[in-house]
């Protein structure tokens, strides 16, 4: 049943039939819980109350597959605009990006200017960027992309690997000698057989190794799981290695597990949370609803609260 739920949730962040609806009718039915809300107002709120608990944060404009060049010079306008309003406000995040938002789907070239503008007023500003990986389909565009721009800008901007993929062992052993910065996950996205591991138990194993094998690479490692056991063999296999906390951060999503954020800062470790907002939000919030069943039962209670 878990499997056939998350198919399903899946399938549906992909209708843009319901993407437009929900941006029609905002944050309904237990998305505020995911999403800090649809303004830069409401995400610099909720980054200085993480801020004051000691909790970095990662800003993500929400939105993706983009098609129009109108919608992605907006894309790109609001970016910088965050990266403005989080300079003035003096916050302590970094930004997030997806190539699909900037124009990736209809010209690479455009994407490309539009991402190092971004890139750009972020070297200006002090900040930092991330590239989020999509689906597989826009997997080899993004590492092309990527590299143009950290031949350019190596301090200022970082990736997002996917353990699921059979592929990222190699891709990550080339990120790591060339000292990048990366975003592991275990990955939220559906794809075939042929291109990622189908058993979430070869998913998880993998998972652990990349983590191992970039935290060794000398490398910067963004840490991103909820999961408890994951984060206790990290946690020791850090110590064993003596890796210093400047090379590691732990990384977890807003609305998910705030306690055990807290409890990790608490005992001196580094974590960021990953805060959206925007009101782009709809394939976002499918995703967490597919990740977990307990995100669905939450949403469902919310559906009937009166």
């Amino acid at each position: 049943m878990e499997a056939i739920m998350r198919n399903l949730f899946l399938t549906m962040a992909k209708s843009q039939t319901a993407n437009r609806l929900a941006k029609r009718y905002g944050l309904r039915f237990g998305a505020q819980r995911f999403v800090a809300g649809e303004s830069i107002k409401h995400a610099v709120k909720t980054t200085q109350q993480l801020n004051d608990q000691g909790l970095k944060v990662t800003l993500d404009h929400l939105g993706e597959s983009v098609y129009t060049r109108d919608e992605a010079a907006q894309a790109t306008a609001d970016c910088i605009q965050t990266l403005d309003v989080v300079k003035e406000a003096n916050l302590d995040m970094y930004l997030s990006i997806k190539l699909t938002q900037l124009g990736l789907d209809i010209d690479e070239n455009l994407c490309y200017d539009h991402a190092r503008k971004i890139v750009s007023r972020a070297a200006e500003n002090g900040y930092f960027v991330r590239i989020d990986m999509e689906d597989y389909a826009h997997n080899a565009t993004t590492f092309r992309l990527f590299h143009k721009l950290h031949a350019e800008f190596p301090n200022q901007i970082g990736l997002a690997i996917q353990a699921c993929l059979h592929k990222s062992k190699q891709d990550l052993a080339e990120l790591g000698k060339k000292g990048v910065n990366v975003r592991l996950v275990k990955g939220a996205y559906k794809e075939s057989s042929e291109v990622a591991f189908p058993d979430k138990t070869d998913v998880d194993k993998q998972f652990i190794d990349l983590l191992e094998q970039h935290l060794t690479s000398g490398s910067f490692t963004a840490i991103a799981t909820h999961d408890e056991t994951v984060i206790h063999h990290i946690k020791q296999f850090i110590e064993k290695q003596d890796i210093p906390k400047e090379r590691y951060e732990f990384q977890m999503l807003y609305g998910i597990r705030t306690q055990l954020q807290l409890n990790l800062v608490k005992e001196g470790y580094p974590v960021r949370v990953y805060v959206p907002f925007g009101t782009d939000w709809y394939a976002y919030f499918m995703r967490r609803l597919a990740e977990r069943p307990a995100n669905v039962s939450f949403v469902l209670r919310s559906m009937f609260k009166k």
